[in-house]
């Protein structure tokens, strides 16, 4: 995809904004530090705990040398990512993507590139025989929830008459 820009102004102040069209790749390992810097602002955005750049660095250093990770990264530079990871799945004939994490700087939010981002994981996923993407979203992050929906994802209803809970657990390190 070729690189699109436009000039803005809003809360971020004014300056030039990327429009859909814009480069949307897959990360190389090289670019670990670019994934790292934009997954620590999300959780830093959100205030969530983050390891760190460096650290994120290091462990996608090894992630995306691997066919399990992958990650999408929008523009140069890099101003949005799509964090994806696959397993196979015993109810499909192909691997189930899950949409780790998707992140667009704020300023440059409302302008297509998480469309482009999302276009691209879809388009992806079918040549390569993916036979679904899952992705988790806080109930209320309405703004989330809409945009998913948006793009063809449905949510937790598993029959009318039942909703779809998630759980997890954090297990501690290894001693």
């Amino acid at each position: 995809m070729s690189v699109s820009k436009l000039t803005y102004s809003g809360a971020g102040g004014g300056g030039e904004a990327y429009v859909p069209g814009m480069d949307v790749r897959w990360a190389t390992v090289p670019e670990s530090s670019e994934v790292a810097r934009l997954l620590h602002d999300f959780n830093t955005e959100f205030d969530t705990p983050s390891p760190g750049v460096e650290v994120l660095t290091a462990r996608l250093e090894h992630l995306l040398a691997r066919k399990s990770t992958a990650a999408l990264l929008a523009g140069e530079p890099a101003v949005a990512v799509g964090l994806v990871t696959y397993r196979p799945n015993v109810w499909y004939p192909g691997p189930v993507a899950l949409l780790d994490e998707l992140y667009v700087e704020p300023q440059l939010r409302d302008r297509g590139i998480g469309t482009a981002l999302i276009t691209r994981l879809v388009a992806d996923s079918i040549a390569a025989g993916v036979s679904a993407i899952e992705v988790n979203v806080d109930e209320g992050d309405v703004d989330a929830r809409r945009f998913y929906e948006r793009h063809g994802f449905i949510s937790g209803d598993v029959r009318p008459d039942e909703l779809a809970l998630y759980y997890a657990m954090e297990l501690p390190p290894p001693r």
